[in-house]
């Protein structure tokens, strides 16, 4: 559409401000889950004060109290260090003074179980500790396998007062197929947390599903860097568009390694859609090569850009024009129609109308390549 409109010690802090508290209370989170991950009592004994009540999830006892000490138990000193199939995910954190709520998923894919904590924490002594835990327990298809959304942090077009912000319905659309699907969806963007968001549409019912989502909308108000993240967890990179994808994400050095190591190192999956296809004209293979170069790609065309308006004036450089100056083979559909370009691991779409095929076809060919590599008895 045009562009119009590791390890760590404990967390110990002074009473600060909500951001600082938000960090503190993940890093006490990820306490919690990386040791209850990997068997490592130590990091679950940091999570919790000795006296937190956890009310666990058991069939036909509705109500089960487990002391902290039996807790622990569950995961042996003797397997310290060993992944033990647990996947943990922080979903939402709320900050009021010093208490907090957070809630987490748990994935357990070898069972097709996932479990929901929820946790009530307190600063107690300047030290976030989790006082109470509870869990229920559900049956999923969630794989634990991750897609990782890059979205541009600009709230405006270049240095002008024109608003900008990434499209909503291009997160939803691709989101939900990638959900439904059984894939985590994580989101990156050059600053890192709130993102502008724009063209939000709640007489579609998706988007209204979405936009009152606390933990969906929890993802998009505190996205990460590229620097906390490791390449190895992903299966494939979505640059999303809208009117703010022209600016910071092409430029930004830390994305566009993480994007080229998930590519070159770990088989991952690279897309785009509309304006996010700006994400990736900079991207150089280990040979010093265009990722585009001899490849076939999509985004949004420049003859479709309206070019007598303000913002046009603002763009750093125009994504069809750059992707063939550097050899790439650009096409597109009719405007208004879906269009999917899918060459090898490069997989892009012309417009917000082409997400759910760019979607589509990720993972397809991510279940095509589990099949392969799926050994015949």
């Amino acid at each position: 559409m045009p562009l119009v409109a590791a390890q760590s010690s404990a967390v110990v802090v002074p009473a600060a401000s909500t951001s600082q508290d938000h960090l503190a209370i993940r890093q006490t989170l990820e306490h919690y889950l990386q040791g209850t991950s990997y068997n490592q009592q130590s990091r679950i004994s940091q999570a919790f004060h000795p006296q937190a009540d956890l009310l666990l999830a058991k069939a036909n006892q509705p109500f089960w109290k487990v002391p902290l000490s039996d807790y622990l138990s569950w995961f042996p000193a003797a397997k310290a260090g060993q992944f033990n199939g647990r996947i943990g995910e922080i979903l939402s954190i709320e900050v009021d003074g010093d208490i907090a709520t957070a809630k987490a998923e748990i994935l357990l894919p070898q069972k097709q179980q996932r479990y929901v904590d929820v946790f009530l924490l307190k600063r107690i002594n300047q030290q976030w500790q989790i006082i109470s835990k509870a869990a229920t327990q559900q049956q999923s298809v969630q794989s634990g396998q991750r897609i990782l959304f890059i979205l541009s942090s600009a709230h405006f077009h270049g240095s002008s007062k024109l608003p900008a912000g990434a499209s909503f319905s291009e997160i939803v659309n691709a989101y939900a197929e990638f959900k439904q699907a059984g894939f985590t969806v994580d989101f990156i963007s050059p600053a890192g947390g709130a993102v502008p968001l724009a063209y939000i549409d709640t007489s579609d019912p998706l988007q209204k599903a979405h936009l009152y989502s606390q933990d969906f909308m929890q993802a998009l108000k505190h996205t990460r860097t590229a620097a906390e993240l490791n390449a190895a967890d992903y299966r494939a990179v979505h640059y999303i568009g809208g009117s703010s994808a022209m600016y910071g994400v092409a430029e930004d050095s830390h994305i566009a390694k993480l994007v080229m190591d998930i590519y070159q190192q770990h088989q991952g999956i690279i897309s785009a859609v509309c304006h996010g296809t700006a994400g990736i004209v900079h991207l150089k293979t280990a040979d010093g090569h265009y990722l585009v170069k001899g490849k076939r790609v999509s985004g949004y065309p420049d003859a479709f850009e309206k070019q007598d308006a303000a913002y046009y004036q603002q763009l750093p450089f125009k994504i069809q024009q750059t992707i063939e100056s550097r050899g790439g083979l650009f096409r597109h559909g009719k405007a208004g129609a879906a269009y999917v370009e899918v060459d090898g691991r490069l997989i892009t779409g012309t417009n917000f109308q082409s997400s759910a095929g760019v979607a589509k076809a990720i993972i397809a060919l991510l279940q095509q390549d589990q099949r392969a590599a799926t050994p015949v008895h």
